[in-house]
């Protein structure tokens, strides 16, 4: 069995001001994503599943695409407003995608084994592909479907240019996840300490230590049928709410909260970066140059 890597690249960056998906950081002009793609390969993955908009297909094949086609094999799958489960109207005056849930969910047809899950503008590093392929072929080969996730320490998920949006977990003495708490305009105070901003406005401190999501998941495929039936309630009890989103945290939970299965917190050494703004931009090219000078990386991936 060799898992899945899906590819969340549906995103328009609009923090970023472009398709982040697109811009050329590694020495060769890669891409974030391309590293992860490199990386899934390292790992033993064998198969990706890019989730992209229709009318970025033909840019996003050219550009990146082709370019490993050779090495793994790759597949599409489109995140429109339009494609949801049988029976649920699209209010006319939404724009707004569903949000990452309904990503995973548009893959549901192509995807067969466990299959892991991530973002197209984060830079996980090596280790964390090998950790959580790891972990899915041995739950695999010990006949188990846990869900897991690869944690970060949030100290390590900061950006210096403004705030981000974080999911922090709570973690057993198993290293099971027994919640995660999506917390929104996180950044560090320039008294040190690491805050977020609840619903009615106020600062709220966060740990150093506190693990956190990134939004790499490892999942088996019966997750579909979770996220579609959960779906469809998201969307019938928030119609009137044409901002709101289905984020993959709300299954996870309904998974732990129902004991329908663990979802485990995989620690790994790999350091995670990632392109909120444009002001990050000049830091992630300095660290990737450096993983390449360290002989972590070739000079081109493909080549």
């Amino acid at each position: 069995m060799k898992p899945t890597l899906l590819v969340l690249a549906a995103g328009m960056g609009s923090r970023y001001g472009g398709l982040k998906q697109l811009d050329k950081l590694g020495p060769s002009g890669e891409t974030i994503l391309e590293y992860s793609v490199y990386d899934a390969i390292r790992a033993g993955f064998g198969k990706v599943v890019f989730v992209i908009r229709r009318n970025i297909e033909d840019d996003f094949r050219k550009a990146l695409g082709d370019k490993f086609s050779d090495k793994i094999k790759v597949e599409y799958v489109f995140q429109e407003l339009d494609i949801v489960p049988e029976g649920i109207a699209v209010p006319e005056e939404r724009t707004k995608p569903w949000g990452t849930g309904h990503a995973v969910l548009v893959a549901k047809d192509v995807i067969n084994e466990p299959f892991a899950v991530i973002n197209a503008d984060d830079f996980y590093g090596a280790d964390a592909f090998k950790t959580i392929a790891d972990f899915m072929v041995e739950q695999h080969n010990q006949g188990k479907e846990d869900f897991s996730m690869v944690g970060y320490m949030l100290n390590k998920t900061l950006s210096e240019n403004g705030y981000v949006s974080r999911g922090v977990c709570a973690v057993d003495s198993n290293n099971n996840l027994i919640d995660i708490n999506e917390r929104t305009k996180v950044q560090r105070e320039d008294n040190g300490d690491i805050i977020y901003q609840n619903d009615e406005g106020d600062k709220m401190k966060l740990g150093e230590n506190d693990p956190v999501s990134m939004n790499f998941w490892g999942f088996t495929p019966d997750v579909f049928d979770k996220l579609e039936n959960g779906f469809i309630e998201f969307v019938n009890k928030n119609s009137a709410n044409l901002k709101s989103e289905y984020y993959i945290p709300l299954v996870v939970k309904e998974a732990i909260d129902t004991k329908y299965k663990a979802t485990r917190v995989l620690s790994s050494d790999a350091k995670w970066f990632g392109v909120t703004y444009q002001e990050d931009r000049p830091d992630v090219v300095e660290q990737i140059n450096t993983l390449v000078k360290d002989g972590k990386y070739p000079d081109n991936l493909w080549r």
